[in-house]
């Protein structure tokens, strides 16, 4: 297969959201399309893959699996300052970690939608967290413009760190893999979901589910 640039894949998971049909509007505005849910999920790290429309993209990093500690690694906050994504403002407490390969994509965007409007309160007990390679700049002025003021946005910019240390990382588009994961208090990942498809959206109902399960149990 011939490489697949970033700038391709950008443009296809922009464009592969307008032969979905309408699925309502959000609370901001936010128009849903009917996005295909991904069914299972792939395996992280070295010599992994994904698919982007059938086609594979090499996985990169560290593998991660439920069960793990959440990695000690620094990602970007919208103010530019470093954080490690171990230790967030909602260190812990529960966590959901959004990850998508960009915010400049209407897949990507209604992933985060999504996870801002849909969460049915779970925002008010827990800390969203969406983490993509899109700048920190370009992260603050998606929010703004999306109205969207209940998710921590991190940048993995820099290098691509947080996709490396967590098996996520596609290095030859420099993009990170879509996925969802749920953190508990103890730091531990107890759900994880990466989308064998990168234009299909992780199962976010199920990871709502998974969070609010913990919740109760604590």
């Amino acid at each position: 297969m011939q490489p697949i640039h970033r700038a391709f894949i950008i443009s296809a998971l922009s464009l592969s959201i307008g032969l979905a049909g309408c699925a309502g509007m959000g609370e901001s505005g936010f128009l849903y399309k009917n996005l295909t849910i991904a069914d299972g999920s792939a395996t992280t790290g070295d010599g992994n893959t994904i698919l982007f429309q059938g086609n594979p993209l090499m996985l990169a990093g560290t593998a991660i699996k439920t069960g793990d500690s959440l990695r000690d690694v620094n990602v970007t906050q919208t103010d530019l300052s470093l954080v490690s994504i171990a230790h967030t403002k909602g260190h812990g407490k529960v966590r959901i970690i959004s990850v998508v390969p960009s915010l400049d994509t209407p897949v990507c965007e209604q992933q985060t939608h999504y996870l801002s409007e849909k969460n049915k309160g779970l925002d008010k007990m827990i800390e969203l967290i969406t983490v993509s390679v899109d700048t920190p700049f370009a992260q603050k002025r998606f929010a703004q413009e999306a109205k969207i003021d209940n998710v921590t946005f991190l940048s993995d910019y820099r290098g691509g760190e947080f996709g490396k240390t967590h098996g996520l990382f596609l290095k030859d588009v420099h993009i990170l893999a879509r996925a969802v994961m749920v953190v508990d208090q103890h730091n531990a990942i107890r759900y994880l979901q990466i989308a064998p498809e990168l234009t299909h959206l992780p199962d976010m109902d199920e990871a709502f589910r998974f969070a609010r399960s913990l919740i109760t149990a604590s």
